[in-house]
């Protein structure tokens, strides 16, 4: 498969997945990461395979190398051992990630310049925002594996992320997941009519409420 025709593919793949939303791939067996980690503009969205990046407390220079070697149509996966006392990124950084095709960072770490980066609309999960900046001095890990909001991510992983939260899924298993996916969503849909025509939850998901006085 030719560089291009793989893009295509995960343009392709990113669309379906984007369509059935966190919240509806993690009830189809997606796994969802904590939900600590949460869009910083609103309407921020992504989904791409993730490039993995490990940086030690107060350092972001694994960042820069991984923006500098992240295949294009990658989601950055960055751990900084749980620190929120630095912004690790910021518009420089989204401004470079862009030109080379990166389409959105997820950090278990803290970020600045929000306003920036609502503004160029890149997509950007992180734990909240910090003001002082990060060294460049390393060490790190880029390419590997890392624990990124109690979730292990491993570098090709994909992962989805909208208003409801994060989610990683194996490769392996994205088919498995995306059928549910679709499934559970024809479901919805069905269940979506009958409700507006007079049907309840209670008919419909057939739950016992013997147990709620006055039920």
């Amino acid at each position: 498969m030719t560089q291009q025709s793989l893009r295509d593919t995960e343009e392709v793949l990113s669309g379906a997945l984007l369509k059935l939303g966190s919240a509806t791939l993690g009830e189809s067996g997606a796994q969802g990461l904590n939900t600590r980690v949460h869009a910083m503009w609103a309407g921020a969205c992504f989904a791409g395979p993730a490039f993995a990046v490990r940086c030690p407390v107060g350092d972001n220079l694994a960042v820069h190398a991984g923006v500098a070697r992240a295949p294009r149509g990658s989601v950055l996966a960055v751990t900084v051992a749980g620190d929120v006392s630095r912004g690790y990124w910021g518009e420089v950084l989204a401004t470079a990630a862009r030109a080379a095709g990166i389409v959105a960072l997820v950090i278990d770490g803290t970020v600045r310049d929000l306003d920036r980066l609502a503004a160029m609309k890149f997509p950007v999960f992180a734990r909240g925002h910090s003001l002082p900046g990060a060294a460049k001095s390393g060490p790190g890990e880029i390419g590997g594996t890392v624990s990124l909001a109690d979730v292990t991510v491993r570098t090709g992983d994909w992962l989805v992320g909208d208003a409801d939260g994060i989610v990683a899924i194996r490769p392996e298993f994205l088919d498995e997941v995306l059928a549910a996916g679709r499934a559970r969503e024809a479901k919805e849909f069905g269940m979506f009519e009958r409700l507006k025509a007079g049907s309840t939850t209670v008919e419909l998901l057939g739950l016992d409420v013997s147990s709620i006085a006055g039920a």
